[in-house]
């Protein structure tokens, strides 16, 4: 029997399993009916970030900025670019260091633009700065081998 994915919605937390053979592009959550991929990383509170972490299969990258960072603001383009390449092998999600201090100080965010690659619950990857949507994609995918080109 096929594996199913743990698709985990950005917008209200819900886990969906979503089996292999379905369109992940078209798939909608169960709880609260909104899409499960849109190309357009979520900013998101502490609880749906840890749910994305402990609870979905997909890797996840995490983008932490701040509304004041500029490099944070130029790059959100690339990182949305990124998304819409990565996605739906991928969850791409955004955390504001400002709004969610506790998180940025539990994984000792110093600078931003931090981007950290999660997979299994674990962190596997980090890197700072601002980067170009081929260099978004390519440090993940080189990180990820099995992320589909």
């Amino acid at each position: 029997m096929a594996q199913h994915n743990l698709v985990v919605c950005s917008k209200c937390g819900g886990v969906n399993r979503l089996p292999p053979a379905r369109n992940a592009m078209e798939a909608k959550c169960g709880k609260c009916g909104n899409v499960l991929f849109s190309g357009h990383p979520e900013d998101v509170d502490s609880r749906i970030f840890d749910c994305q972490i402990a609870r979905g299969s997909l890797p996840v990258v995490v983008d932490v900025w701040a509304p004041w960072c500029g490099p944070c603001k130029a790059m959100a383009p690339a990182y949305e670019s990124a998304a819409k390449e990565l996605e739906p092998h991928v969850r791409l999600i955004k955390l504001n260091s400002d709004n969610e201090q506790a998180v940025a100080a539990r994984f000792g965010i110093r600078s931003i633009p931090t981007m950290i690659l999660f997979h299994g619950g674990r962190e596997i990857a980090r890197t700072s700065g601002a980067m170009t949507a081929g260099q978004i994609v390519r440090w993940v995918r080189d990180r990820l081998p099995t992320v589909a080109a």
